[in-house]
């Protein structure tokens, strides 16, 4: 969350020289992605692209957006009015350097039938507001419906989209730096997710332990294995790590490289023997929007 970062942060710890011809780094931020729902990742990436602006067409932007925070409360705005003042926000905080290429509504609107959040969507595309669309949180079918109206870039597998696959670190919780809700610094807001309490972290820890050992035979970091993992179930797959450490980010890149072969069938024993507990944020998936 950029707002726990220092001011210091050298924003050059984002770039990579290692990008093969022709390729493009992909770059995932929210409207919102700040300790008190402020655009302080835009911020950062603003900054990063003035201090390197040839790096505007070495990457690929995604942004995730349409959230109102009205009232104290947090929920989805797929209004038409809700998409553009999104959309025209990030572009001003991004600054006149960088494009937005992919927009996706955080979460999916109940009160917007998706025929017209994609109708939505399509009319600001055409006005040149974002070169690609996308989806976050849905389900199978709102997915299909979607994409029968116009292409979806990232969201889901079997229609041949990209699945931009967040969190998978858990937050975190895959590296085995946590092993108890006191690792987490003051303030964290993983302190209030489900998961990160402590009955939750004891039961998990039987997974990431059992992942580490799978690690270490492979002569890989824990986080390696995550990403190689995600990376295997499919070629649409993209895993989304983050990290506010160069040497993190590395390693994370790093992971990219990594084949795995009878480690699946370690990793697929692992998880069938311990079932993951605790949900993933606050509560009940229906009230936070997810897979709408």
């Amino acid at each position: 969350m950029a707002s726990q970062f220092s001011r210091s942060l050298r924003v050059s710890s984002t770039r990579t020289q290692g990008l093969p011809a022709g390729t493009k780094m992909f770059l995932n931020s929210g409207e919102f992605y700040d300790s008190k729902g402020g655009t302080g990742n835009l911020q950062l990436l603003s900054r990063f692209y003035n201090k390197y602006p040839e790096y505007a067409d070495k990457t690929f932007l995604s942004v995730k957006g349409a959230m109102s925070f009205a009232g104290g409360k947090i929920a989805p705005d797929c209004s038409m009015e809700g998409l553009r003042r999104s959309v025209d926000n990030i572009q001003k905080e991004l600054g006149p350097i960088k494009k937005l290429d992919l927009f996706q509504p955080a979460r999916i609107d109940r009160n917007v039938p998706v025929e017209t959040l994609m109708n939505n969507l399509v009319a600001l595309l055409k006005e040149g507001k974002f070169s690609h669309i996308g989806l976050s949180e849905c389900n199978a079918n709102t997915l299909r419906k979607a994409h029968s109206i116009y292409p979806i870039t990232a969201a889901e597998i079997e229609l041949n989209i990209s699945v931009v696959a967040y969190s998978p670190l858990g937050q975190g919780f895959l590296t085995g730096s946590i092993k108890s809700p006191a690792d987490l610094p003051g303030g964290d807001h993983r302190a209030g997710y489900e998961r990160f309490k402590e009955e939750n972290i004891k039961a998990n820890l039987a997974i990431v332990d059992s992942l580490k050992a799978i690690a270490e035979k492979k002569g890989i970091t824990p986080a390696q294995l995550a990403i190689a993992w995600v990376a295997s179930l499919g070629p649409t797959m993209i895993p989304l790590p983050g990290s506010s450490k160069a040497s993190r980010t590395l390693e994370n890149l790093q992971g990219g490289d990594v084949e795995l072969t009878e480690e699946l069938k370690g990793i697929a024993d692992v998880l069938a023997a311990h079932p993951v507990a605790g949900e993933r944020y606050y509560g009940a998936a229906a009230d936070l929007y997810l897979w709408g």
